[in-house]
């Protein structure tokens, strides 16, 4: 796999969906909603598990960044990592995480409880997968 990253995308978290154009989709389900997952406007999540080359993580993270839903108070947000960096996309605003440290999560995690993300939706850790 090289240096590549590997995500998923909520089909429902975005407004634009061209970015589906821009990257490699290698797998898809669905999810249904349940209360716990606070959106109770949707009654279930298309996921995608994509795959994006290095040189243009950068690029497509800003990209992603204008393309999330802007109703429902913004609670949605990308993720995509490989071995050594984490980007955590929220709209108009994107983090880079080193994943080598463990505190650079806490400021992703404020930040999402901040726009209503529920916590158990922001356990991001070095271990954790995708």
């Amino acid at each position: 796999m090289g240096m590549d990253y590997r995500g998923t995308i909520i089909g429902e978290s975005l407004e634009d969906k061209s970015i589906f154009d821009k990257v490699k989709v290698i797998g898809t389900r669905v999810e249904k909603v349940t209360k716990r997952h606070k959106t109770q406007w949707l009654r279930q999540w298309t996921i995608y598990t994509i795959e994006i080359p290095e040189a243009r993580a950068d690029a497509l993270a800003g990209v992603i960044s204008r393309s999330i839903v802007r109703e429902h108070g913004h609670a949605w947000y990308v993720n995509f990592k490989n071995d050594r960096t984490h980007y955590i996309i929220f709209l108009e605003k994107v983090f880079k995480v080193d994943r080598i440290g463990v505190d650079g999560y806490q400021k992703v995690r404020e930040y999402g409880i901040s726009l209503g993300i529920p916590e158990y939706q922001l356990d991001f850790s070095p271990e954790v997968e995708v």
